[in-house]
């Protein structure tokens, strides 16, 4: 069962440069959380701070009680025990083979025995879609293949939080659509608590429980979904549909005259120009055989609310 993370207040910056500032919110134990933002706005800062490899100037991040940001080093070491990390590029050992590479948490944290060690190792190379590509080189396999192995090794302590660094980059559609199930499909398995950071909208809005933005140095929001996916707020509505009117701009923040100026073009700030810019995307569900974790029977009942809702308004 995974655990649930506190952020309270946290600012981050390197120099006189901020990254980001007074950033709150509560990653619920067992759910998938997303996190999205344009480039450069410190996604990946954050994530490096939740597990404590960098240090805020300020705030806290309580994981299980214990506020990591004022643990001791080896009090912080075994904190990290509960997480598992998939790094964009799989951060694969390129002269190991996949076995070796996904044993390796477990020879170097562990003293389990070669024969536990393998039971473990292809228990979770299973659960990936991996068997029967043990043998292989990192540099011998797809960029797919490589970010299931890194899965893969990210799970054999049994983490109960798993932090993903912009899994889906490099992959194509339809490597990204296999990787969102497997993603679901896990989260449903062992019920860890996930936390994703990515661009990519498509699987922001089929595969989260949860969905945050940064911009400005700021958390924009945090919330369920469903409250992003149908957010009035216009940055998240230009992030959300993709589109250049908004305040994101190529190389730096727009002047809040140019904003409304675009947003006024586009007719009263309304998006319903993007087919279903607005519309709640149906969630992905866990593959077959596998069962749904309690919690989805409520979202779903209260999704199936919104859509209804959403019908009879625009009836």
């Amino acid at each position: 069962m995974g655990v649930e993370i506190c952020v309270e207040g946290l600012t981050k910056s390197f120099g006189h440069q901020v990254i980001w500032q007074d950033v709150s919110l509560t990653l619920p134990a067992g759910e998938v959380s997303v996190m999205l933002g344009p480039s450069g706005t410190g996604k990946s800062v954050f994530l490096k701070t939740l597990v404590g490899l960098l240090k805020p100037d300020c705030g806290s991040v309580k994981i299980a009680g214990r506020d990591i940001t004022r643990l001791r080093e080896h009090e912080l070491y075994e904190v990290r025990k509960l997480f598992g990390v998939l790094f964009q590029d799989g951060a694969l050992f390129g002269s190991m083979n996949l076995y070796d590479n996904i044993a390796f948490p477990l020879r170097e944290h562990t003293r389990k025995s070669e024969s536990e060690i393998r039971r473990i190792v292809l228990e979770k190379m299973d659960m990936v879609g991996l068997i029967g590509s043990e043998g292989k080189l990192p540099g011998e396999i797809s960029g797919g293949m490589r970010k299931r192995a890194g899965l893969a090794r990210a799970l054999v302590l049994d983490p109960e939080i798993i932090l993903f660094d912009e899994p889906d980059s490099g992959l194509d559609p339809v490597r990204v659509a296999y990787l969102n199930q497997l993603i679901v499909d896990l989260n449903a398995q062992i019920d860890a608590t996930f936390l994703i950071v990515t661009h990519d909208i498509a699987s922001a809005r089929q595969v989260p429980d949860n969905i945050g933005l940064l911009f400005r140095r700021e958390l924009v929001m945090f919330g369920p979904r469903e409250e992003l996916l149908t957010s009035d707020e216009p940055v998240v509505r230009q992030f959300l549909n993709g589109r250049m009117q908004g305040p994101i701009g190529m190389a730096e923040e727009k002047d809040a005259t140019q904003v409304e100026q675009e947003l006024a073009a586009l007719g009263d700030g309304d998006t319903t120009q993007t087919p279903g810019s607005r519309a709640l995307t149906p969630r992905l569900l866990p593959g077959p055989g596998i069962t749904r974790p309690p919690r989805w029977e409520a979202i779903a009942r209260h999704e199936a609310e919104l859509r209804h809702r959403k019908a009879v308004a625009d009836a």
